[in-house]
């Protein structure tokens, strides 16, 4: 390990609420896995990336997409010499604050919730680990470290006020208690863990736009990194069939991403030598990153992606529906709290306000699942269905 820049648990800036350690895993191998015993974490399962949950069997979900990027993090962060625990519990947690239907539900959620804060996925998912989860008898929410806490707030870095001035507001209730320190980039780790998300997502979509037919292998095959590693493949294997060259090829991409940022990764920190996962905090720049060249690259694939995929028609078609679908639910709920089921409507008397009341029910519905918003949909507003399931 890299002793000096790498998370170390004895090192550890320790728990809100204080408790005794256990003796045979360390506090961040604890955080990993009550993200993983959570609700939000088993309801990733049947929330979309793309595509809605059901429309598909072999599309990536936010579960598959979380336990993705937590393989690629650990691999980066054992080449760096990081604390691949911390790691993985922040990639495994990155994703948890994620609305029904993927950023389509969120953008809905978030102009729902403009005139009280707004909302922002990152911010919920600290208001989950935080508060939201409510198993343990002594502290709600899942009471982690503050080094995992601060990996889940500013992985993308800093956290800046917006326009208005304002921090998102879930994480500004938060910070004020606990100062994670937005200001500052976080750890190396959760910077490995930002970075395992975006190639996680740049090559699972590849996958999952071939498979839905938006684009065509001769498509994808001329994109930068992406036309090397076909020929790489066809080269070795001149006659392989199509399921196993794209198979090949799309694997190739994953290496060429993470060997190109852990090539740089170690050449910054060299260079930088921060004085430990403070020195990193304080450096003014990400210790983690892709190189420049790659980094323009997958800039190209990013642009294919976003209007071959992202917006495509199809795509457009149920981005429009599923947005009628949180509107809907948002509306209704706000009339009609008596339909909330009976934990979200234990503490209404305590609630002051229609900005209060506004972020109960954004709760609720940021943690629906796809098919659950839309059987929720259908039972009360009369709309297009999914397949049925009890949550909440």
């Amino acid at each position: 390990m890299n002793a000096r820049i790498a998370a170390a648990p004895d090192r550890t800036r320790g728990r809100l609420v204080a408790e005794e350690e256990s003796h045979f895993r360390s506090c961040f191998q604890r955080d990993r896995d009550r993200i993983i015993h959570s609700s939000a974490f088993r309801r990733l399962k049947h929330k979309t990336q793309v595509f809605v949950e059901h429309e598909g069997d072999y599309f990536r979900t936010r579960l598959t997409h979380s336990i993705e990027v937590a393989q690629v993090a650990r691999t980066i962060s054992g080449a760096l010499g990081l604390n691949a625990e911390l790691t993985e519990a922040v990639a495994l947690a990155h994703d948890l604050g994620h609305t029904p239907f993927g950023h389509t539900g969120e953008d809905a959620l978030h102009a729902l919730m403009a005139p009280y804060g707004g909302f922002d996925h990152n911010a919920q998912a600290i208001r989950i680990v935080t508060r939201l989860e409510q198993h343990y008898a002594e502290f709600d929410g899942l009471n982690l470290t503050w080094d995992t806490l601060e990996g889940i707030a500013k992985h993308n870095g800093p956290v800046l006020p917006g326009p208005d001035g304002a921090l998102p507001w879930a994480l500004a209730e938060y910070d004020a208690r606990h100062d994670l320190e937005l200001h500052t980039h976080a750890s190396a780790e959760a910077q490995v863990a930002a970075l395992s998300d975006d190639i996680a997502y740049n090559n699972h979509d590849l996958h999952d736009g071939l498979r839905a037919g938006l684009f065509t292998e001769e498509e994808i095959a001329a994109l930068p990194i992406v036309a090397d590693c076909y020929n790489e493949v066809d080269r070795a294997y001149p006659r392989l069939d199509p399921y196993r060259r794209r198979h090949e090829a799309l694997r190739r991409v994953f290496g060429v991403m993470v060997a190109d940022v852990i090539d740089c990764s170690r050449a910054i920190i060299t260079e930088a030598d921060p004085d430990g996962p403070d020195g990193v905090r304080r450096l003014g720049r990400p210790v983690i990153r892709f190189s420049d060249p790659l980094w323009r690259d997958l800039q190209a694939i990013r642009h294919f992606l976003f209007t071959r995929m992202y917006r495509a028609p199809p795509v457009m078609v149920k981005r429009a529906q599923v947005t009628e679908v949180v509107e809907g639910l948002f509306a209704f709920y706000m009339q009609s709290l008596e339909h909330l089921p009976r934990r979200w409507r234990r503490d209404l008397d305590q609630i002051e306000g229609e900005t209060e009341l506004a972020r109960l029910v954004s709760d609720y519905i940021a943690g629906m699942t796809d098919r659950y918003a839309l059987t929720q949909h259908a039972r009360r507003l009369g709309g297009p269905g999914g397949p049925g399931t009890r949550e909440g």
